[in-house]
């Protein structure tokens, strides 16, 4: 028999990967709409309710990307709650920490609608959401190579790869503590991870694959052990790609 608190965590896993499969399916469809989408991004109005309809598109886009590659420190999260619960202290639940790390894609998201918003006005944008400048796009390649060598990229790494270090002693028992938390934890992620999301402007914010193939390397690059190199390779195979862009540009 599972225990109420087993049945509690995994209600929480559940509600995850329903949050987390809603978004995968929210860009699905609209990735299949491509031909209403790209003709609505070949001659964008950039008014009020189109720029509120393309934060929602990065904010759940960034929700279905990120909130998978956060479930080491949510996990981490979790097990300390139990315990202090258990020993009969509060903590805030693991939901606020959640929420907290979303708060922090979901202020991401709204430069990214504004970068979006300048490219299109710019008239470097494609109706399928791609940089129609080679040089532009091999410039933001080989910026996100370079960011991988730098030490910023390697302490924001290190804190997603080894999130426990970080976290101890910082819990509290209000939901607020959690929110603020969760938000800390994502900084770090988003640290790690703010160029290789601006690649999807390279690739195409709407092409399923490209965004299913960042967000592999993400997780891949939290999970597997520092020795080896990863990042390192990923940074000299984006460098290069960048180059070849720029020469065939």
């Amino acid at each position: 028999m599972f225990s109420v608190r087993k049945w509690e965590q995994g209600a929480l896993w559940v509600s995850l990967a329903g949050v987390v499969t809603i978004a995968w399916w929210y860009l699905f469809v609209l990735a299949s709409d491509m031909g209403s989408m790209s003709e609505m991004a070949g001659m964008p109005m950039w008014d009020s309710a189109y720029a509120l309809s393309m934060f929602f598109m990065w904010t759940v886009m960034m929700i279905g990307m990120m909130v998978p590659t956060a479930v080491r420190a949510i996990g981490i999260y979790m097990n300390v709650a139990r315990t202090a619960r258990e020993r009969g202290s509060a903590i805030a639940s693991t939901y606020s920490f959640v929420v907290g790390y979303v708060v922090t894609w979901t202020l991401f998201s709204v430069g990214a609608t504004g970068i979006q918003a300048i490219l299109d006005n710019a008239g470097l944008m494609s109706g399928m959401m791609t940089m129609t400048s080679a040089y532009l796009g091999a410039g933001v390649l080989i910026g996100a190579g370079i960011y991988q060598f730098t030490p910023w990229k390697d302490v924001c790494l290190q804190h997603c790869q080894s999130p426990a270090q970080y976290l101890a002693g910082r819990f509290g028992p209000r939901p607020v503590h959690g929110i603020s938390l969760g938000m800390r934890h994502g900084a770090y992620c988003l640290g790690c991870c703010w160029l290789l999301m601006l690649l999807l402007f390279v690739g195409g914010v709407m092409n399923l694959l490209w965004i299913a193939a960042i967000t592999m390397f993400v997780i891949i690059e939290k999970l597997l052990p520092r020795w080896m190199q990863v990042t390192r390779v990923s940074g000299l195979a984006m460098i290069v790609a960048g180059l070849a862009f720029f020469a065939t540009g």
